[in-house]
């Protein structure tokens, strides 16, 4: 059971690096209709979804400590906000138990909006310029339709890579038919 937990904690390690770095290096460069998309928010959500809250929030922080570094931003910023995203989506895991197919693209628009209103708003409230109007309207709705199409690949990529250290849910688990043996007198013989 320590193995899972140690693995897990690894294979965490290497999807926020991993994340990071696509994000900086080659995903923030390509625009698609004038935005670009997200990743960042949506692979928070994921680990939040699928592993729960505690871990979701711990890898939401690391994943924004290590983008407020890479990005040489104001420190805390974007670890705020993704604890918050990774925490409210291990907190509807652990709370609703979501099975749909299309919850990771709901989860994934509202966390992607979440992330761009929360950015939005301390980069405001720390003083800095802000583009107000129709540009933040357009680049908020894009990038949240951009990460809409894009959720699920990025959930089933995540889950991939995370299933397999994952300890078993009790929740899940198939029940067995319930057999006689032939010894009950309702059956017929």
């Amino acid at each position: 059971m320590n193995l899972n937990y140690r693995s897990l904690g690894w294979r965490l390690v290497l999807i926020g690096l991993f994340t990071v770095i696509l994000q900086v290096a080659a995903v923030s460069q390509v625009k698609v209709f004038g935005v670009n998309a997200d990743l960042v928010p949506l692979v928070a959500a994921s680990v939040g979804l699928i592993c729960g809250a505690l871990p979701g929030a711990v890898f939401g922080f690391a994943l924004g400590l290590l983008l407020d570094f890479a990005l040489v931003e104001t420190v805390g910023v974007a670890s705020l906000i993704l604890l918050t995203i990774g925490y409210a989506t291990g907190r509807l895991r652990e709370l609703r138990d979501p099975q749909g197919a299309i919850v990771p693209l709901l989860v994934g628009a509202a966390a992607t909006a979440a992330a761009q209103i929360g950015f939005s708003l301390l980069t405001f409230l720390l003083g800095q310029e802000v583009p107000l109007g129709w540009a933040l309207l357009w680049e908020l709705l894009g990038t949240v339709a951009f990460n809409a199409a894009i959720a699920i690949p990025v959930y089933l990529v995540v889950r991939r890579c995370l299933l397999s250290v994952l300890p078993e849910d009790p929740r899940r688990r198939r029940r067995r038919a319930y057999t006689t043996g032939g010894l009950s007198p309702l059956s017929r013989s």
